[in-house]
């Protein structure tokens, strides 16, 4: 059994630290798209709207039933085929695109079950005083719900990074892309896979940190 190759581990951390910028932006980008999208079509299932719900339910079961790969593939050789004005494309795109609408469709159930577990005093209050539906969702009820959806959107953003990874099947060198180019022209895969999956794990564990401190303040405020 051969031994590690420290050298060229710590050779490479810093390329592919170079690399994280862009697997982050892709992440953020579609973390905040896909909570504004989330929170709309959540509501919308509060209230059923009549036809539009129908499209939302469809919309969410076809994003939590088939595989991001697969949504990921649609984006980018699928939808350039069936509408040529799409053809300039790129993988990151098609990326963010992907992670957007494939994780708003999971957020937007779980925000739909923070709204819903909010005491149905809370609304009769709002009710009562005159607020109309939008007031009342947006003083009252969705702040109350973000306390209990938070920890939950917070695990879907680090699902979300990690789920960047597929993005190298796009022809994108980002961190997984780039470590997989390194392990090839190097032949030390194990080594190569040691360090990305290092880097991924703190990542998430800076996450995690800020997930449990995230929880502790809103407990405190709601508390209050």
């Amino acid at each position: 059994m051969r031994a590690l190759d420290l050298t060229y581990m710590l050779d490479l951390l810093p390329v592919l630290l170079s690399y994280v910028p862009l697997t982050l932006f892709m992440a953020v980008v579609g973390m905040v798209v896909a909570l504004l999208l989330a929170s709309v079509m959540a509501v919308e299932r509060v209230f059923q709207v009549p036809v539009l719900d129908a499209f939302v339910r469809l919309f969410i079961s076809f994003f939590r039933g088939t595989p991001l790969l697969v949504q990921l593939f649609l984006f980018y050789y699928g939808l350039p085929q069936m509408l040529p004005f799409l053809t300039g494309i790129n993988g990151v795109t098609a990326t963010i695109m992907g992670l957007t609408l494939h994780f708003s469709a999971y957020m937007a159930e779980s925000i739909r079950g923070a709204i819903l577990g909010v005491d149905r005093s809370q609304w009769e209050a709002a009710q009562a005083v005159g607020m109309t539906q939008g007031q009342m969702m947006r003083k009252i009820i969705l702040p109350q719900a973000t306390r209990v959806a938070a920890p939950t959107l917070v695990n879907y953003f680090i699902d979300m990074i990690k789920s960047t990874s597929l993005a190298f099947t796009l022809g994108v060198t980002e961190l997984m892309g780039a470590t997989q180019k390194e392990a090839a022209g190097s032949f030390l895969y194990f080594e190569a896979f040691l360090v990305v999956a290092a880097i991924y794990w703190v990542i998430v564990e800076a996450l995690s940190w800020a997930q449990r401190r995230l929880e502790i303040y809103l407990n405190k405020a709601h508390a209050r």
